[in-house]
């Protein structure tokens, strides 16, 4: 998990049971079987209630992550094409970056598509029979290339690659978000891809939601327990949640094929991905932005909801079988926000070329040219200019003041002399 700035929603994982290889087919199900009956949230979540409609059929989540890992039996047939962005993988996307992290991408992976075995055994995903994209990335010191270079890579390359919902299980920390992403998240935005964000855990350090999850337009996802309470540890609060799902007591699919328990909002994501996918599948020509006002609309209220939508729960508990055929007014515009606008209000603008002058510059005649320089002299000694224009007017001016105050001195003795020398009456 990321350190610092950068933290990726995960807790360590202990190992459950070892996975087997099986053949991709999604169906049937078996809802005895310990493994599904352990994904809670298929239920929780009305996910089988849903499968009744779609199981995600014609639909594609790209999964921007540590890599989706080539485990026999589990993404047969799932991964339909992949890619690296950190410099560090492979070019297919499929080989698990970081020594901590590296079952992190499978994980989310398993979540929002895992098959399952011919017999309706062993772990499913939210859209079984949706296509997956692997976009590996690494994070920290499994990447030479900068964090936010390899996201903003990674969104276009999936937009590109067809699609349809892009889920991204990681935040930064911080609300604020790298410039490059304005133009990589509208890219997305502009071609219709829902984009599935996850919250952030308080037990990784996150109080409150930090970037992508701040950024207009995405879907964030808050994270609640089994009873659908809002996970103090695996979960956190803010303005911009959309709506939440399990994140605790969760189970993924690793690298090396074997279930692991996890706790966290980088796997209710995947699993509202997967709803989103379901929705995609149903509705094919569903704008991105009704697809995610079915999801927010249809949302059952927590209880403890204090306003809709709520800091903890966004709109509120995940339906997926609501939000796939229940009957829901379309909208113009994305509810969760516009990017364009904001990037229009509170980035800088173009500056806008000056316009062209049309009136005809006056010519101005050139000053004479300066004086010569005059000769050095020592400052000791006056010069002409000190003579005539400080010496010469201050005599000027005090040789007349003396005058007079001599004679007004004489003028004075001559009275007190006077005065002397006439008698006391």
């Amino acid at each position: 998990m990321l350190r610092a700035a950068i933290a990726v929603a995960v807790v360590a994982a202990s190992v459950l049971i070892t996975g087997a290889a099986a053949t991709p087919a999604p169906v049937p199900d078996d809802p005895t079987d310990p493994v599904r009956g352990s994904e809670y949230w298929l239920d929780a979540a009305h996910i089988r209630e849903a499968w009744q409609t779609t199981r995600g059929e014609g639909a594609t989540i790209a999964v921007i992550d540590t890599g989706i890992a080539k485990v026999p039996g589990v993404f047969d047939g799932a991964v339909a094409d992949g890619t690296d962005v950190s410099g560090s993988g492979t070019s297919d996307g499929r080989t698990p970056l970081g020594a901590i992290d590296g079952n992190h991408g499978s994980w989310v992976a398993s979540l929002a598509a895992a098959r399952g075995t011919a017999e309706g055994t062993g772990m499913i995903g939210v859209a079984p029979e949706a296509k997956l994209l692997s976009i590996s990335v690494g994070f920290g010191a499994a990447a030479s290339v900068p964090f936010s270079e390899q996201i903003a890579k990674g969104m276009r390359w999936a937009v590109d690659h067809g699609a349809d919902v892009i889920n991204l299980s990681f935040t930064t920390n911080t609300l604020d978000w790298d410039q490059s992403w304005d133009d990589a998240f509208l890219y997305a935005f502009e071609h219709d891809v829902v984009v599935v964000v996850a919250a952030g855990n308080r037990g990784s350090g996150t109080n409150i939601i930090g970037a992508p999850a701040t950024i207009p337009g995405v879907l964030t996802v808050g994270g609640v327990d089994q009873t659908g309470t809002a996970s103090l540890e695996a979960s956190t609060q803010g303005i911009t949640i959309g709506v939440s799902a399990p994140s605790e007591g969760l189970i993924g699919m690793s690298a090396d094929g074997t279930l692991a328990s996890w706790n966290g909002t980088s796997g209710a994501a995947p699993i509202v991905a997967g709803v989103a996918a379901l929705v995609r599948s149903a509705h094919p020509d569903m704008t991105a932005a009704n697809v995610i006002n079915r999801i927010i609309k249809t949302a059952v209220p927590a209880p403890g909801m204090t306003a809709v939508p709520d800091p903890l729960y966004g709109y509120g508990l995940l339906n997926a079988q609501a939000a796939v055929t229940a009957d829901v007014p379309s909208v113009d515009k994305n509810p969760m926000g516009d990017l364009a606008e904001w990037v229009r209000l509170f980035r800088r603008a173009q500056t806008e070329p000056l316009p062209e002058p049309t009136a005809t510059p006056i010519a101005v005649p050139p000053l004479p040219a300066a004086d010569a320089p005059a000769e050095p002299t020592s400052p000791l000694l006056p010069s002409a200019d000190s003579l005539r224009y400080g010496t010469l007017p201050l005599i000027a001016l005090t040789v007349p003041g003396i005058l007079v105050a001599l004679g007004v001195t004489a003028a004075a003795r001559r009275i007190r002399s006077a005065r002397a020398r006439t008698p006391n009456s």
